[in-house]
């Protein structure tokens, strides 16, 4: 049943087994869906030397936008080919962690619904509220389980796969000076897009300065990329953003930078190309032609490879003293002014 119903955990499993000897495994929590019980798992390969940064990759959060586990999985997959062969990997690996959650939502996989099981959008899920307007329903609603972009009852705990992301987050990325988290999704607009907070609001976040300077970092690196950079509050804001929570967490933390941020991969063009895709609940949030989505697998190899490389060398790329200032202002100027 699961390797129909689920081939992406499938696949997941797979590569535990076959990277046994540079993962280290553990199982998140484990969910329940169709009469299973199915394990969230988080992987980690590279130096566990608190000392060094990290990066987190994350996916599968919302149970139709599978795409976005595909594509870690597809990264990982080359991650542990490599490794068989690259010394230049193994070198960056002592200088870097590297944590996995490619399948955050199981359950909601299985069940093929954006939510998980007990019906929460675990991206609307943390208790962060909006400052400012949100839009009806999609700013995430407390109303019915029935309805998308539930939240949960008022006061419920978190759900156990979004208390997961942020255990992981708390034990992994906030301890080190420098960490990124990266989470992949799938549903909005014609282009690819980086989002960054804030969800819940439209101030600015402290660290503006570190993403204009890592956004100047991959354009150099990658002129040709295809990417628009943006706060997330630019398209539209939400409660309960779970990055939100995990960011105003860790500002908290002294003079640490984490740098939370989104792929949202841009499938309103899938369906421009493949109209019938709309026809398909997994359609309108996937590639489906074999060429299209090994096309998206490849492409986004490239960013993924980008973060780790990033982390590894921070101290050579993130502002300090006037440049810093001057990196505001302009980050300011581009996301921030009418």
């Amino acid at each position: 049943m699961i390797e129909k119903k689920l081939p992406e955990l499938l696949l997941l499993e797979r590569l535990i087994e076959e990277g046994r000897p540079h993962l280290e495994v553990g199982t998140a929590c484990t969910v329940s869906a169709g009469g299973r019980a199915l394990p969230v798992y988080a992987l980690a390969l590279g130096n566990p030397d608190p000392a060094v940064p990290a990066v987190g990759f994350f996916g599968g959060i919302h149970g139709l936008e599978r795409i976005g586990t595909q594509v870690l999985l597809s990264f990982l997959q080359s991650l542990l080919a490599r490794l068989r062969w690259d010394h230049v990997l193994h070198q960056q690996l002592a200088a870097v962690r590297l944590v996995f959650m490619p399948l955050v939502n199981p359950g909601g996989m299985w069940n093929s619904t954006r939510c998980n099981p007990q019906g929460v959008d675990l991206m609307r899920n943390a208790p962060v509220e909006a400052l400012e307007t949100v839009p009806f329903l999609l700013g995430g609603q407390r109303y019915s389980a029935r309805l998308p972009w539930y939240r949960g009852a008022l006061g419920a705990p978190m759900e156990a796969e979004s208390r997961a992301v942020c255990e992981v987050v708390e034990r992994e990325l906030l301890p080190r000076d420098f960490s990124l988290a990266l989470d992949c999704h799938s549903g909005f607009g014609l282009r690819d897009r980086i989002w960054f907070p804030h969800a819940h609001t439209t101030t600015p976040i402290a660290h503006l300065a570190d993403i204009g300077a890592l956004e100047d970092l991959f354009s150099q690196s990658h002129p040709n990329h295809n990417y628009v950079f943006e706060p997330q509050s630019r398209q539209y804001r939400t409660h309960g953003d779970l990055w939100d929570y995990l960011y105003l967490n860790a500002i908290g933390r002294g003079e640490r930078v984490f740098l939370p941020l989104t792929l949202e991969m841009g499938s309103w063009l899938w369906v421009k190309k493949n109209p019938t895709q709309l026809f398909s609940r997994l359609g309108m949030f996937n590639p489906k032609p074999i060429h299209r989505l090994q096309r998206v697998l490849r492409s986004h190899t490239v960013w993924l490879d980008f973060l780790a490389r990033a982390a590894c060398g921070a101290q050579h790329w993130l502002p300090r003293g006037a440049d810093r200032s001057a990196r505001q202002a302009s980050a300011l100027e581009r996301w921030y002014r009418p």
